[in-house]
């Protein structure tokens, strides 16, 4: 894949070696509060209180920060890992994915009016994003709350190593389905699925979870489809590691991996035969239209 010296996009967050909000060694405990303001209201607490304004005035001390200080210091903050030094392979990693995210941003700045770029959030570890805290063994992901990628680079050395699915357009893949998602959510696809939550069997709810999945591997076929023709970034043999990546990830290769057993009914993302035959249904088409999976009585 022909990526280096290529643009790259501006709309990364890169939070790598931070993790989400934390209480800091040695912070307050909530649980003392109560305990706290007795003594504070009381004739011993009164003399206290002066005696630390008197302090704090000598002194020339903010009196709430003596009081932070006193109460253990820290309070909330982001917790950083101050240790954290990328690897060339990881920074690598990093200019490749922005480098992927402004192609996506390129193709469907051109097939969409008014398209709305995404962020994409690099992290380590774990994150916090609108749609609650996440660790890197939830994997990439969309949040159509704040309408972030969230990628922890360390998953694609998984999917060389634990998933046998390697390679620079393999990764591509992933990212251009999360943006796929992206898609889904600007265009209101996102908000039905998920408003049936509660209102349909389970069964039912993962069906449509699945054709939701679907889709975005459709989307991620059809960015591909565009990108080449636009920007020619694919060798011999990319396409090969898009579709191994699919079949990779698929539910009931998963599952049997995990349990030695299959449940359908359970799937959520598809089989590896739909999630390859949806990729590459918009990669050879490249047609918006021939994406409505909701629609598909043979997914």
């Amino acid at each position: 894949m022909k990526w280096q010296g290529r643009r790259q996009s501006s709309n990364i967050d890169d939070r790598r070696g931070k993790g989400g909000p934390k209480m800091g060694a040695g912070g307050f405990n909530p649980m003392l509060l109560g305990p706290l303001l007795k003594i504070l209201f009381s004739k011993v607490g009164l003399v206290i209180i002066g005696l630390f304004l008197a302090v704090s005035f000598l002194t020339g001390n903010n009196p709430l920060s003596l009081l932070s200080n006193l109460l253990g210091g820290g309070g909330m903050g982001i917790a950083t890992q101050s240790n954290y030094a990328p690897t060339a392979e990881e920074e690598e990693l990093a200019e490749f994915s922005a480098t992927i995210l402004a192609d996506t941003e390129d193709v469907w700045n051109r097939l969409l009016q008014d398209y709305r770029e995404p962020t994409l959030v690099l992290f380590t570890g774990s994150v916090s994003s609108a749609c609650g805290s996440a660790s890197s063994a939830t994997g990439p992901f969309y949040c159509p709350a704040d309408e972030k990628l969230y990628i922890d680079l360390s998953f694609f050395e998984d999917m060389e190593t634990k998933l046998r699915a390697g390679g620079d357009f393999a990764y591509a893949y992933v990212i251009a389905h999360e943006v796929g998602h992206h898609l889904q959510k600007i265009m209101g696809i996102t908000d039905k699925v998920h408003n049936l939550r509660g209102k349909v069997s389970e069964k039912e709810y993962n069906l449509n979870s699945v054709r939701l999945e679907l889709q975005a591997d459709f989307l991620a076929g059809v960015w591909a489809h565009h990108s080449q023709k636009i920007s020619g970034m694919m060798e011999e043999g990319d396409l090969e590691e898009a579709l191994n990546a699919a079949n990779a990830i698929g539910d009931d290769r998963l599952q049997k991996q995990a349990t030695g057993q299959v449940v359908p009914d359970s799937f959520t993302h598809g089989t590896s035969a739909q999630r390859m035959k949806w990729f590459k249904k918009g990669f050879e088409t490249g047609d918006l239209a021939q994406g409505d999976t909701f629609s598909a009585r043979d997914l």
